[in-house]
């Protein structure tokens, strides 16, 4: 029972977490006018909180084994909340950038950091089915934030939008107490303080990059510079980590066939599914002419379709495989998101809300697939390093999703006297994302045919395997 318990407290953290930026997208008109700023220069306050991500991310692993799970991801949720509060009380646009690079530190080392106690805590045989629960509020985070942003900003104030997590986070920080294992490892080497300094510019760079491609939040040639600088920091970092005796982010990780597998596939599908949030409700708002919460009702069906899904992801993956599930479904899930561009004022919702909610299905069985198999032969010394390696890609792609669709609008509309975003520029970038989305199953058709067979094989050798950290337990 406290196992699963675990499982749900970080996949509330999770929740809690993805769920804040997309809630705060919906309100940032009424937040601006409060503060008197314009909303461009807002829009710049809110990817500080990802630029924090960027930086603090790599070092979440060795936080975590240098002073105990526990300790930290207490510490993560504590930040977090202080961080959300203070955003609530914001009166300008100083503090507000201040108090979101705060909740950024927290978030980097809450959901890392919780990952890596279910790696450590949950039997490999039981891992996809503790993995498909992080799945689920992945995707609702998404879904949910824009009616409940609207809802808070409309029948409130957009500050209890922050200060709504107070709550949430008093009672992560009492469960984490009283449920989470304080997991350390012995003979940890020292922080790698150059490798951090090095891929802290070239993930800041490439994220903040990508946030503002094509949204006119920067000029070109800074957003240029921006990306420029985070490449050269990313090459810069790849020669340190290749002499380094303890990189904070591992690159030996890739040698491992399935850990590259989820890492490079997971990036190329996560553009598609990254972009989705950020063209679809502008594109059932702008395009249709729909209000938030009509879009928000809508586009909920695909949260409805990844919740089905939890039950059923393990044994599909133990019936075909890792491999087959893998190649098979990303293009399916693929199929679902280039659907979309078929969709005209005239689709009747309940065929928008039938493609959403398979289309949710698929995404979230793909998804519980990826983040299953990058763990699956990975040494339990290696796993602080593996979940803060996985975490930076998945932070890059989601953002790179978001970059290439902005950017296809960008062009959509490039050249026009009226430079509005119409409905017609939306299919070419729903088609565009699906099919790199569906370049992941190249990736994953490159896997060893028993890929991932020490999670999804039916025999009595895997049911009864656990990982090293349960030996004692047993």
């Amino acid at each position: 029972m406290p196992r699963y318990f675990v499982t749900l407290i970080v996949a509330v953290a999770l929740f809690m977490e993805t769920m804040d930026s997309t809630v705060i997208a919906t309100s940032l008109p009424a937040i601006a006018a409060d503060l008197h700023e314009d909303p461009i220069a807002l829009k710049l306050a809110l990817t500080s909180y990802l630029l924090s991500l960027a930086v603090f991310i790599p070092l979440s692993g060795w936080v975590a084994d240098r002073f105990g799970a526990r300790k930290v991801f207490r510490a993560a949720i504590v930040v977090f909340t202080l961080g959300s509060a203070a955003c609530g009380f914001a009166q300008g646009l100083p503090d507000f950038v201040l108090f979101r690079i705060l909740q950024g530190m927290g978030g980097a080392m809450m959901v890392p950091v919780g990952r890596l106690v279910i790696l450590r805590t949950v039997p490999k045989s039981e891992l996809i089915s503790a993995l498909a629960w992080l799945t689920i509020p992945a995707l609702m985070g998404p879904v949910l934030g824009p009616p409940l942003g609207g809802f808070i900003t409309t029948f409130f104030s957009w500050r209890w939008i922050f200060w709504i997590n107070i709550p949430v986070g008093a009672l992560g920080v009492y469960l984490a107490t009283r449920y989470v294992a304080d997991i350390r490892e012995e003979g940890l080497p020292p922080l790698d303080v150059k490798g951090f300094i090095l891929s802290g510019i070239g993930l800041a760079g490439l994220a903040f990059g990508f946030t503002t491609i094509g949204q006119g939040l920067l000029p070109p040639p800074l957003v240029l510079s921006l990306l420029a600088a985070g490449v050269i920091g990313c090459f810069l970092y790849v020669r340190h980590a290749r002499t380094a005796p303890a990189p904070l982010l591992d690159l030996d990780l890739l040698k491992v066939d399935s850990f590259f597998a989820s890492v490079v596939g997971g990036f190329l599908f996560r553009i598609g599914v990254g972009a989705t949030p950020f063209l679809l409700p502008l594109f059932l708002q702008l395009g249709f002419g729909l209000t938030p919460l009509q879009s928000g009702m809508l586009t909920f069906a695909g949260a409805v379709g990844a919740i089905a899904m939890k039950a059923t992801a393990a044994p599909i993956i133990r019936q075909f495989g890792f491999k087959r599930v893998l190649v098979v479904n990303a293009v399916i899930s693929a199929a679902f998101i280039g659907a979309t561009a078929l969709f005209t004022a005239a689709t009747p919702h309940i065929v928008i809300l039938a493609v959403l909610l398979v289309g949710g299905f698929f995404k979230s069985l793909e998804f519980t697939s990826i983040n299953s198999l990058a763990y699956a032969d990975i040494d339990s010394k290696a796993m602080s390093r593996a979940t803060s390696f996985a975490s930076v890609a998945q932070q890059l792609s989601l953002s790179a999703g978001v970059a290439v669709g902005a950017l296809i609008l960008e062009v959509e509309r490039m050249g026009r006297a009226d430079p509005t975003v119409v409905a017609g520029d939306f299919p070419l970038a729903f088609v565009l994302v699906a099919v790199i989305a569906a370049g992941s199953a190249f990736i994953f058709a490159m896997l060893p045919k028993e890929a991932g067979a020490s999670l999804s094989a039916r025999s009595r050798q895997v049911a009864v395997e656990r990982t090293p950290a349960e030996a004692p337990q047993a």
